[in-house]
């Protein structure tokens, strides 16, 4: 049997794989930033925001 000595571990995550990664996240949060700023959402939230408040007071 051949054993590969100094093989590298696929342990962490290389500079590229850290790039995509950042691009990935960056697209996700501006995915959510255009769902959330979107006038029916916005307006959701506020509904729910405005029956905790009548709920609490």
């Amino acid at each position: 049997m051949c054993e590969l000595r100094g093989s590298r571990s696929d342990a962490g995550m290389t500079t590229a794989e850290y790039a995509v990664g950042t691009v990935a996240a960056a697209a996700f949060a501006g995915v959510l930033f255009k769902i959330v700023s979107s006038d029916p959402v916005q307006q959701a939230l506020l509904n729910i925001v405005e029956r905790a408040l009548q709920l609490v007071g």
